[in-house]
C-alpha cells in the first residue's frame, strides 16, 4: 500500500467517527412532546432517524476499516507510529463534533442548558485538539523519520534546513 492508500486509511478513519457518532446518536428531543413544540438552540437537519442511522452505521463501517488499515500498516512498521499523536486528537474532535451537534439540536423545553456548556467547555478543547494535530503533524512532516537526515512526506522535506 502506497503513502496515498494510508491518507486515504486515515481520512476514512477521521471523516467516519463524525458520521458514526452523530448517527448513531439519534436526536436527543425531550420526551413527551411532538417536534413542533420544543425549543432548539439550533434547529435539527431536516434528515430522517432511519436515513441518519443508515448514515451513522456506513460512517462506523468507514471507521472501522480506516482504523484496521491504520493499525495493520503501523504494526507492520509501514506508517511510522508517531502520526498517531496527529491522527488520536482528530478522532477525539470527530467524536466530539457528532456527539456535540445532537447535543446543540436537541430539542427541549425552556433553555438547552448542555448546548451552553458545550460551547463554553468543548470549543477551547476542540481548538486545543486541532491546534495539537495541526502542530504534530507539521512537526512530523519537516522534521521526517528518525535522527538520519530527516525525510519526506508530501513534498514537504527537512534536510536541516
Amino acid at each position: 500500500m502506497t503513502n496515498r492508500g494510508i491518507v486515504a486509511a486515515g481520512a476514512a478513519l477521521v471523516g467516519g467517527v463524525p458520521v458514526a457518532a452523530w448517527g448513531l446518536m439519534g436526536q436527543q428531543n425531550y420526551a413527551g412532546l411532538p417536534a413542533s413544540e420544543l425549543d432548539y438552540a439550533f434547529q435539527p437537519w431536516d434528515i430522517g432517524d432511519g436515513v441518519a442511522a443508515i448514515a451513522g452505521g456506513l460512517g462506523l463501517v468507514l471507521a472501522v476499516a480506516g482504523a484496521v488499515v491504520l493499525v495493520r500498516r503501523s504494526l507492520r512498521g509501514a506508517m511510522d507510529q508517531r502520526w498517531w499523536g496527529v491522527l488520536g486528537p482528530l478522532v477525539a474532535l470527530g467524536l466530539m463534533a457528532g456527539v456535540g451537534w445532537r447535543i446543540l439540536t436537541a430539542g427541549g423545553v425552556g433553555a438547552n442548558i448542555g448546548a451552553g456548556l458545550l460551547i463554553i467547555f468543548g470549543t477551547p478543547i476542540a481548538a486545543g485538539l486541532l491546534l495539537w494535530s495541526l502542530a504534530w503533524a507539521f512537526w512530523l512532516a519537516t522534521q521526517g523519520r528518525g535522527h538520519e537526515g530527516g525525510g519526506e512526506l508530501g513534498g514537504l522535506a527537512s534536510r536541516g534546513v
